[in-house]
């Protein structure tokens, strides 16, 4: 996967979208359907908490059916490509330790895939205004630029894999 620009106004205001849209539909729904449910099968004297429950449940995979559907449309890019870059990073974090002590070992692997987590952290912190890690984040980057050029490497984040994360378990 390569990292892309993305507008971060036109990706918050999307998002803001989904999400109170989610939440919106996930409260109609909820109510809708345990409504419908109570009035099929309830009986008298007996507590539907359990049909208000289903359908709480029915609502969350009819948003869950929506969105997936959705995901792939032009309004969910930039969104669904910030998700994909997530789960990336959830993956690199899990092997983080063995990658970084691959990467001291002058691995190019390694080093191609901290080149890539520290830079779409820094995408990732950008778009969502978590300004309090990244200088952390910048500092491991420019940390990890000095050693790859110390070194007389050329490595870029254009030749990050997701096949790459596989080998480090």
């Amino acid at each position: 996967m390569q990292l892309i620009n993305i507008d971060k106004t036109r990706y918050r205001k999307h998002l803001n979208i989904i999400i109170a849209g989610f939440i919106g539909s996930l409260l109609v729904l909820a109510l809708v359907f345990g409504q419908l449910l109570i009035a099929m099968f309830a009986q008298e004297g007996i507590n539907n908490f359990r049909y208000n429950l289903l359908g709480v449940v029915l609502s969350l995979l009819a948003c869950a059916a929506i969105l997936h559907t959705l995901k792939k449309s032009a309004f969910f890019k930039e969104i669904y490509y910030i998700w994909q870059i997530k789960q990336i990073q959830n993956l690199i974090f899990r092997k983080l330790k063995k990658i970084k002590a691959a990467a001291n070992n002058d691995d190019t692997n390694a080093l191609i895939i901290l080149v890539f987590y520290y830079q779409s952290l820094q995408q990732v912190y950008q778009l969502d205004d978590n300004m309090l890690t990244i200088t952390k984040v910048n500092k491991d980057l420019s940390d990890l630029q000095e050693t790859i050029a110390n070194k007389n490497f050329t490595i870029s984040v254009e030749q990050f894999d997701k096949k790459l994360i596989s080998s480090y378990s």
